[in-house]
């Protein structure tokens, strides 16, 4: 299959302060690390859409972009208080930079493209680090995202003769901002796993988070506890996604691969390896691939080992993508790991650990599947009071959703 890489090297331009979480190094050390690896011989990459203003009205405010627009290019006559809460600006998650608009809306142009690539057919996959900004509203930036590029791509998709779309977000925070924007719309599922929303921000994405209206059953909200490792994330991935894609049947995936779920990054609390994360990624491209004729874009996300993890993580999501796997064993190469120390170096210490010089982590990811309610043993190395809270996870978000969709939540076959 075709798969198509969107990248540009002003994608770094979307940059915080220096003492920010989300630094765009780690985009280029995805980039360069991909190369070493020869995971990107012979790809051209493909440059982001030149998109207008009026592309992103589709999803935000003509108020709220212009705001952006102003407090970028430092004409605002908001400032303070009033423009944090009128539009979610200038907090500490979301400071103003010169030029945050042009930065924002070029990371929009490159999930467009990757959109734009498999409408016309020219690829079958596509995908975007620089995407990913999932927690943007309407009219305010939230969690470091200004304007929210997954969901307006899923309105491009829907305007060019898509009718079911699944949305699938790994990251480790809700996926807020694309549930709200499609709640009331049938059309696009939207499916997040992330960390409970009683122990990490936005405290949204509840089992009960169903969708609105006609649209119940469209948003589906797998909440797990902090320390959850590969092995029972993926017992619960298994045991809930599968059986809701196959019965919407959707004709294309688009999929947030936020890297945050990793036990090392700084800001969240969930134990997923490399390795696990490699994991997730394969299993959604072949949901894809069994669903959807192969038809998957994938974008990035949250991710804030910058150094340590992000790059591994994407670079494996790019050969995912690709068809051309990296094995977790493979050893990176020592100048890759000599330009990431001194890289690491300008980093922010809260964010800067070295880079690892392999490409896993060890992560166990053969899981236990679910088999209902039964009380299973767990296998050896995974606590039962562990296994225990992730299953009643899974029962809570097969419960609320399961019978919308005309499916058994105590029968593990559905």
């Amino acid at each position: 299959m075709t798969t198509a890489v969107i990248w540009s090297e002003d994608f770094l331009s979307y940059r915080w302060a220096h003492t920010h979480p989300m630094n765009p190094v780690r985009l280029a050390l995805t980039m360069t690390l991909a190369q070493s690896l020869r995971v990107l011989d012979d790809v051209e990459t493909i440059p982001p859409q030149a998109i207008d203003d009026d592309a992103l009205t589709v999803v935000h405010s003509r108020d709220y972009i212009d705001a952006v627009r102003a407090v970028g290019s430092g004409t605002a006559s908001l400032s303070g208080p009033l423009l944090e809460r009128l539009f979610g600006l200038g907090d500490a998650d979301n400071p103003v930079f010169t030029g945050m608009h042009e930065a924002a809306r070029l990371l929009v142009g490159g999930t467009l493209a990757a959109a734009q690539t498999v409408v016309s057919g020219a690829a079958t996959r596509a995908v975007n680090i620089g995407g990913g900004m999932h927690h943007a509203m309407r009219s305010r930036a939230a969690g470091f995202c200004i304007y929210n590029d997954c969901a307006i791509a899923i309105r491009y998709l829907l305007d060019h003769g898509f009718d079911r779309i699944a949305y699938i977000d790994v990251d480790a925070h809700h996926g807020d901002g694309v549930q709200v924007e499609f709640a009331a719309d049938p059309r696009v599922m939207t499916v997040s796993l992330h960390q409970h929303p009683a122990t990490l921000w936005p405290g949204t994405g509840w089992p009960t988070e169903v969708g609105d209206g006609d649209a119940a059953g469209s948003a589906v909200n797998l909440a797990l506890m902090p320390n959850t490792e590969d092995r029972l994330w993926l017992r619960a991935f298994h045991a809930v996604v599968p059986s809701l894609i196959a019965e919407f049947r959707p004709q294309i995936i688009v999929s947030q691969c936020g890297a945050d779920s990793h036990r090392a990054d700084p800001l969240t609390d969930l134990s997923l390896t490399v390795d696990g994360q490699r994991a997730a990624m394969i299993a959604m491209r072949d949901l894809a691939d069994k669903y959807c004729e192969g038809r998957w874009i994938a974008v990035g996300g949250g991710g804030y080992g910058v150094v340590n993890v992000v790059p591994r993580s994407w670079t494996h999501l790019l050969g995912v993508a690709l068809g051309r796997e990296v094995d977790v064993s493979s050893v990176i190469d020592e100048s890759w790991c000599a330009t990431a120390e001194q890289i690491s170096e300008q980093v922010h210490s809260d964010y800067a650990a070295p880079p690892v010089r392999v490409m896993g982590d060890g992560g166990i990811v053969d899981y236990q599947p679910w088999a209902g309610d039964a009380g299973q043993e767990p296998p050896e190395g995974v606590a039962a009071n562990a296994q225990r809270q992730t299953d009643r996870a899974i029962l809570a978000t097969r419960r609320a959703v399961y019978p919308l969709h005309g499916l058994d939540p105590e029968d593990p076959r559905d």
